[in-house]
């Protein structure tokens, strides 16, 4: 490769950049400029290689190939406390945040400052800290009580304590990687106009997303990569959805899925008075009550936190329920374990797919095997068999376009957060079972993979399966609904046909300000 030079234009250079792991190459012979002052949004793929090029800005990776310039000074940026030094920070798309320290004690990790005890021991001076971080969070705009426990607090307040480390340490080139992958439609609203804030404020930010619209809302410009490459450079204003999304995975794109009139037919899944409670004895899920037919897909709306995921793990069995019942086929499972309700017809894709849904450590084929190890003919006499094993991995990588480096032996754990949820679709669509419950099927996934995955859903619905779908995205329960039950504080405010929703009367049932005249929870049959 030629060395090329740098113009002294820019705040941040990678000029030429190459990164191959094992089986893979990363990252091809990329160059992009940075402005100072400008939100520069990095559009890909999952796996195009967006997360790599920055882990290599913030000195977690260094680059095989090309050169680093910050400010027009050729760098070499070997760890992220040296990036820190340059004034580079980064939020990570899974946060890295000590869940029994304060928020405060998160933020000064590493940078802690001191007093002296008695004149000569040197301590944390922790007051100072929680004055300081609560100066900083006023300033801007990400007010948080620097004395709460990370275990304590919800997503959103986690976002924000990972943009104060940044902000506590002075950093001036923000890095976000899929900064709104965990956030409701009304925290993405928020942190977005933090975003435009920081830049209004001199703060140069890199945007990696594969979101379209959020570019769109905040980006100067984008960079798309596709499958390592850089595929081009574009001012963002005038801009097309369309266009960039046809860049970004090499094709058209349906933006808004394609669906015929739902045949219901006779009842999968019913759920009556249905009460689920925390370990403080509080109820999370109250008296809800709810039919879901074959061939009907059947979503439960609400902000983040109100209780549809306890509904959704009750009836996956991950949760049991205090009072109520939760009938499959007319057959009770209320107190059935989960093996048992998975043999009886129910396939489960979670909330948390590292914490629930995956075994980072096992190999993607095992990971893909995990339903059926224990059946023929994954099993024979106690003993796996290994080629079966391979062939069910095989079949579904291709089958769900999951990338990873080594195919079936790839560690989940090294795979990127998008590709690990193609995997765990994949295995539970195959189970082949009549109820489907999909919690957030989406998150994380570029407008491509959703695409797809849409289509799987209503292919299931046209199969027959009964579909429980839990979604975050309005424009995803919108467009794939034939049944909406909005939920909030953990009761139904109303269910209804999806073409009786409006955008507005959804959002006001969501926030508790709309009351249904139906009794709460009632059924939808």
């Amino acid at each position: 490769m030629q060395t090329q030079t740098t113009t002294g234009d820019y705040i941040v250079e990678m000029v030429g950049i190459t990164k191959r792991f094992p089986g893979i190459i990363a990252n091809e012979d990329v160059t992009i400029r940075i402005r100072k002052g400008e939100i520069y949004a990095l559009l890909g793929e999952n796996g195009a290689g967006k997360s790599t090029l920055m882990s290599m800005l913030f000195g977690m990776y260094e680059p095989d190939e090309g050169e680093i310039f910050i400010r027009g000074k050729k760098e070499k940026i070997t760890s992220p406390s040296y990036a820190a030094s340059l004034n580079i920070g980064m939020v990570h798309q899974h946060f890295k945040l000590v869940s029994n320290y304060t928020i405060a004690q998160n933020i000064i990790l590493g940078a802690e400052p001191t007093k002296k005890l008695l004149g000569f021991i040197p301590i944390v001076d922790e007051a100072k800290a929680n004055r300081e971080i609560a100066e900083i969070s006023r300033q801007y705009g990400l007010e948080v009580d620097p004395t709460a426990v990370i275990e304590d607090v919800n997503v959103s307040t986690r976002q924000r304590v990972e943009i104060l480390k940044m902000l506590y340490r002075n950093a001036e080139i923000l890095i976000f990687d899929e900064p709104t992958a965990v956030l409701t439609p009304q925290e993405i609203d928020s942190l977005l106009g933090i975003i435009r804030a920081l830049r209004d404020g001199g703060k140069t930010i890199i945007l990696i997303t594969h979101k379209l619209e959020e570019i769109r809302q905040v980006a100067d410009r984008c960079a798309i990569l596709r499958r390592g490459k850089l595929i081009d450079v574009r001012d963002v204003p005038g801009m097309d959805a369309r266009e960039m999304a046809a860049l970004m995975v090499g094709h058209e794109v349906q933006l808004t899925a394609e669906k015929s009139a739902a045949k219901f037919g006779d009842p999968v899944l019913e759920v009556s008075h249905l009460v689920v409670e925390n370990e403080e004895h509080f109820q999370t899920v109250r008296d809800v009550s709810f039919t879901v037919h074959a061939g009907e897909i059947f979503s439960i709306a609400g902000v983040s936190g109100n209780g549809q995921t306890e509904i959704a793990d009750a009836v996956a069995g991950r949760l049991k329920a205090k009072s109520g019942t939760i009938r499959l086929h007319g057959q009770d499972i209320t107190n059935m374990s989960i093996r048992q309700r998975t043999l009886a017809g129910i396939s489960y894709i979670p909330e948390d797919r590292q914490q629930v849904g995956l075994i980072l450590d096992f190999t993607l084929r095992d990971n893909l095997g995990l339903k059926d190890y224990h059946k023929e003919p994954f099993q024979k006499s106690g003993m796996l068999n290994q080629p079966v094993f391979e062939e069910n991995s095989e079949k579904l990588i291709d089958g769900y376009d999951i990338r990873s480096a080594n195919r079936g032996s790839t560690m989940v754990r090294s795979m990127s957060g998008g590709n690990q949820q193609k995997a765990i679709i994949g295995r539970e669509i195959e189970q082949d079972a009549s109820l489907c419950i999909f919690v957030q099927p989406t998150r994380g996934l570029d407008i491509g993979a959703i695409e797809n995955i849409h289509r799987q859903i209503i292919a299931e619905r046209d199969k027959g399966k009964a579909v429980l779908l839990i979604s975050l995205e309005l424009d995803e329960v919108t467009e794939l609904s034939d049944t909406i039950a909005v939920i909030y504080s953990g009761a139904f405010g109303r269910i209804a046909p999806a073409e009786d929703y409006t955008t507005s009367m959804l959002g006001e049932y969501m926030m508790g300000v709309a009351k249904d005249n139906a009794k709460n929870g009632g059924g939808n049959e």
